[in-house]
């Protein structure tokens, strides 16, 4: 099943800090800001600070605009995003501090409670007719072009307008190929038990 998401249906809440406001654009069914399986949001970053506390979730955090952050995670080891659509994958649970390369800027953001959903991001600069990978959901998000998705089972081509997010549910292996620029691919696939 394929849906897109209009950006007039993200909806804007606040951080769970308190510190600034998250445009949230897809949640599971049922969930809320203190309890989830997995939320795909963005966030303008102004200034440096510690992040929210998510323990018991990982995080993918991409840049999408903006000089940089540079992520230092329980005083140790540092992720540097200086570069459009660089990724830093971390423990929600870190006590993670963002210190900015000179002014705001815009992440991407995929938390998914790690007990229940392992995490695959891929960002793609410039793809032609690039094959999908089997998974339970799959999301895309394109930052500044329209993408086009080919569907074979059906022959069915769909634009995907960018800055919407298209969710694919239970997407089979070799069915679904995307051509297009500054992609961000995710997909969430459940843990097994």
């Amino acid at each position: 099943m394929i849906d897109i998401i209009k950006p007039s249906q993200f909806k804007t809440v606040p951080w769970k800090n308190g510190k600034g406001e998250t445009v949230e654009m897809a949640i599971n069914p049922g969930g809320t800001l203190d309890n989830f399986d997995w939320r795909l949001s963005m966030a303008s970053v102004v200034e440096n600070g510690i992040f929210s506390n998510f323990t018991g979730y990982t995080r993918n955090l991409i840049l999408i605009d903006g000089d940089g952050i540079n992520l230092q995670h329980n005083d140790n080891k540092i992720d540097r995003l200086k570069n459009l659509l660089d990724v830093a994958t971390f423990d929600g649970g870190n006590k993670t501090v963002g210190n900015l390369h000179t002014n705001e800027i815009t992440d991407f953001n995929i938390i998914a409670r790690t007990s229940a959903f392992n995490t695959n991001v891929s960002c793609q600069k410039n793809i032609t007719k690039h094959m999908l990978e089997k998974s339970d959901l799959c999301f895309i998000y394109s930052l500044f072009k329209d993408a086009t998705l080919s569907i074979k089972s059906t022959q069915e081509v769909i634009t995907l307008p960018c800055q919407h997010l298209i969710k694919i549910t239970d997407l089979e292996a070799n069915n679904v190929a995307i051509t297009g620029e500054h992609l961000i691919i995710v997909y969430l696939n459940r843990c097994e038990h």
